[in-house]
């Protein structure tokens, strides 16, 4: 399948979804009064465009676009309950905000029972039609470790249902090229020479191949490069990281309202679990603190309800968190999984040692031993950490600490207070996603060195 079958197959799902949208409101209509009523329908029809809007808005953010053969229905529900829990609200919204007030309620609540029965019979219908479909040939270029990792990393979009070649350490081009047009995609790894990789790109291009290349951090930090003339010569300038003083301005404008809305909104919220926590143990801390390092390695104090027991790393020193840890409290395991226990993260918005968005702020301990691994790993470091993350909704716990960093580089060199509002968003997911949290087992063969090798289809 080339790139024009998959942007068609996008254009379907999303035109499906929004068709299911407006077949929701036309059965609730339907069902609440056995007719479409002029006042109400005209409210209806005067609030439409903004419900098609902010159908699609959230259809693109949160992906649902994106079905493929490994997706399990209760993926495909989860995005769907999510989407439709926002559209509703951000329905009611519009109908107040427009002075449609003619819109029913009744026919909002009932189009969210139709909304989801719809889009999920739709998605599961053209899951069966494409099912077992070969989505295109891969062909995947490095050495065995890293070939290996991407092999069994079957949530990954792109390789689900595909055919899969790879290739370890190849020597030259030459080798490769026949591979190279009888594939759709080529991904390229991070340990290819970069002569090599030049060499593949090129040649790729010719053919009208697509090439996915996993970014080094060299390159990494080539990119938002601005091109300027030196006389006769074109050269880049390569900026360091961080943000402009209007992207702060921004962004810490953002973190006040948002951080100011959301804490007295969850007050109520915050309560209940600190009574809870102190009932658990009446002579426990509600509040755990601990030093973390902030913007330009600065460190603060952060603020999390407690989940522990008292002096939990008394004997063990620092030590992450594993499953079933033993230290966590009946109530701790509760507010983890809901993610409560990070609200009076809040705060830290507030005072300014935190953002709503940024890298996740580590301990001094951890942070000098990754450095040791990764050199670059102190430029996360030149903004401000965040409660939430890119990440963090891109990856998942058991996501390699590599991995992660590239996802938070990107996020400081592309930075922009929409990509700030999509990952608020996304957040929502993977609060209430589970597999967000859980490994992945590795089911591929091992690659033998300098062979090629094609993997059974996903």
């Amino acid at each position: 399948m080339n790139f024009n079958q998959l942007r068609t197959h996008k254009f379907i799902l999303m035109l499906g979804d929004l068709l299911c949208i407006l077949a929701a409101y036309i059965s609730a209509f339907y069902i609440r009064y056995l007719d479409f009523p002029d006042p109400n329908w005209d409210a209806f029809i005067s609030l439409l465009p903004w419900i098609i809007v902010i159908g699609i808005f959230l259809i693109s953010v949160y992906e649902l676009y994106l079905i493929d053969n490994k997706q399990s229905i209760t993926d495909i529900f989860r995005k769907i309950m999510v989407v439709v829990t926002m559209l509703t609200f951000l329905t009611m919204a519009s109908s107040y905000l427009f002075r449609a007030f003619a819109m029913p309620r009744s026919v909002i609540v009932l189009s969210t029972v139709f909304m989801t029965a719809y889009l999920v019979c739709f998605k599961l219908i053209y899951l069966k039609l494409t099912r077992r479909k070969i989505i295109g040939k891969f062909l995947i270029i490095g050495n065995k470790v890293n070939t290996d990792k991407l092999m069994h990393k079957i949530n990954y979009p792109m390789l689900k249902g595909s055919e899969i070649k790879c290739i370890e350490e190849p020597p030259t081009l030459k080798g490769i090229k026949d591979l190279v047009i009888q594939s759709d995609y080529i991904i390229l790894c991070t340990d290819i020479s970069k002569e090599l990789k030049s060499q593949v790109i090129y040649y790729a291009m010719e053919h009208n191949k697509e090439v996915y290349v996993i970014p080094t951090l060299y390159e990494l930090v080539l990119q938002r490069a601005d091109t300027s003339p030196l006389d006769d010569t074109l050269v880049m300038g390569v900026k360091p990281f961080g943000l402009t003083w209007e992207k702060l301005f921004v962004k810490r404008l953002f973190d006040i309202i948002f951080s100011l809305t959301i804490l007295i909104i969850i007050s109520p919220i915050m309560l209940v679990v600190a009574i809870l926590i102190k009932c658990e143990d009446p002579k426990a801390n509600i509040i755990y603190s601990q030093e973390r390092i902030g913007k330009n390695d600065k460190p603060f104090t952060i603020y999390k309800f407690r989940s522990m027991v008292n002096n939990a790393e008394s004997n063990t020193g620092p030590v992450l968190a594993s499953t079933n840890d033993n230290r966590i409290t009946k109530i701790g395991k509760f507010i983890r999984a809901t993610r409560i226990d990070e609200l009076p993260q809040f705060f830290n918005v507030l005072i300014g040692d935190m953002s709503i968005v940024g890298p996740r702020p580590e301990r001094a301990f951890f942070i000098n031993k990754l450095l040791k691994e990764h050199y670059h790993y102190g430029y996360r470091n030149r903004v401000k950490p965040g409660i939430t993350g890119y990440a963090q909704v891109m990856g998942k716990y058991t996501t390699e600490v590599e991995d992660k960093l590239r996802f938070d580089l990107f996020y400081i060199r592309n930075y922009s207070f929409w990509l700030d509002l999509v990952i608020i968003l996304k957040t929502f997911l993977v609060v209430i996603d589970k597999t967000k949290s859980e490994g992945t087992e590795d089911k591929g063969k091992i690659v033998k060195k300098g062979k090629i090798v094609e993997r059974p289809r996903m």
